[in-house]
């Protein structure tokens, strides 16, 4: 029994019913409970009614919010929690685990993932920044603020990544390789507007993403120096490059090594504006809608469980 039963919150992925994920949900909760924590399982039908119980869940302020899944599932909890004193708790059972990743939580191992949530709970929650995107509702037409923890994409990553979603076969980290691959035939040149801690520029190029955390994509390194304490957001700039010059350098990504190429740039920023025609950004590879985007670091603003 621990010293202290807490009140947790354990919100499994709506999409957790099959495939090898489906016994993380269970196992979590199992295993908290054996522990003598009180526990409530969110497992709504869709994202939709997730997000509506989440919201009740945490405002009733429990010792944990603790999200079951990919990075879709963490971002869904970090824009329960920010602001808010309650941790939020991560077990990784999705395709990227990019934020998992760069919090040092086991991310290929449930049994390593789960002790290590375990040994959290026990100690103080590690606080760390989060991007605040101002952007417009693609439902409504409204202004909307969209909290983000690991990464955004805003270029070629991006077009890639809308047609993975688009993809039902294959499963897995693969689908984003053979959906790069599609689009590397199509790859062109995109002019954007940059705003770099008010400084506007604008430029050609294939690729713009932002880091809080160090990967998208399932641990490709994009801003392999960032830090999710440090009050500063890594911006990443490509510049025009041909086929088979992209092809070289983005094996390198996974290494992180990318950012040695003169033709890719990081710019460490608090805040960033970008726009560009006919392009859509993901946070967290969640679709935000179209540009433009006005994204800003909030410092100290999430606790988690890492």
């Amino acid at each position: 029994m621990p010293a202290k039963p807490l009140r947790l919150i354990v919100a499994i992925n709506p999409s957790a019913s099959f495939g090898k994920g489906r016994n993380v949900g269970p196992a979590v909760v199992s295993t908290l409970r054996g522990l003598g924590h009180q526990v409530t399982t969110l497992q709504e039908p869709n994202y939709i009614d997730l997000v509506a119980s989440g919201r009740k869940a945490v405002a009733s302020r429990p010792d944990a919010f603790i999200v079951v899944g990919g990075d879709g599932m963490v971002n869904l909890g970090v824009n329960l929690v920010a602001t808010t004193k309650v941790p939020l708790g991560i077990v990784p059972s999705g395709t990227g685990n990019d934020m998992a990743r760069g919090l040092g939580i086991p991310h290929e191992n449930t049994e390593a993932a789960i002790e290590a949530l375990v040994a959290a709970l026990a100690r103080p929650a590690r606080v760390i920044d989060a991007g605040l995107v101002h952007h417009t509702d693609p439902d409504t037409g409204r202004p909307k603020d969209t909290w983000f923890g690991c990464a955004l994409s805003a270029g070629f990553d991006a077009i890639v990544n809308e047609r993975a979603n688009s993809m039902e076969h294959p499963k897995g980290a693969s689908r984003y390789i053979i959906a790069l691959l599609i689009e590397l035939a199509k790859l062109k040149p995109i002019r954007y507007t940059i705003t770099l801690d008010g400084h506007r520029q604008v430029t050609k190029a294939v690729l713009v993403a932002i880091g809080n955390n160090v990967s998208l994509g399932g641990g490709m390194k994009i801003t392999p120096e960032a830090k999710v304490d440090d009050g500063l957001l890594d911006v990443l700039v490509v510049q025009p490059l041909s086929r088979t010059a992209f092809l070289r350098i983005f094996p390198r990504v996974f290494a992180g090594t990318h950012v040695t190429d003169s033709r890719v740039a990081i710019h460490r920023v608090k805040r960033v504006t970008i726009d560009a025609e006919n392009l859509v950004a993901f946070a967290d590879g969640e679709r935000l809608g179209r540009l433009p985007i006005d994204v800003e670091v909030v410092p100290k603003v999430l606790r988690v469980l890492a």
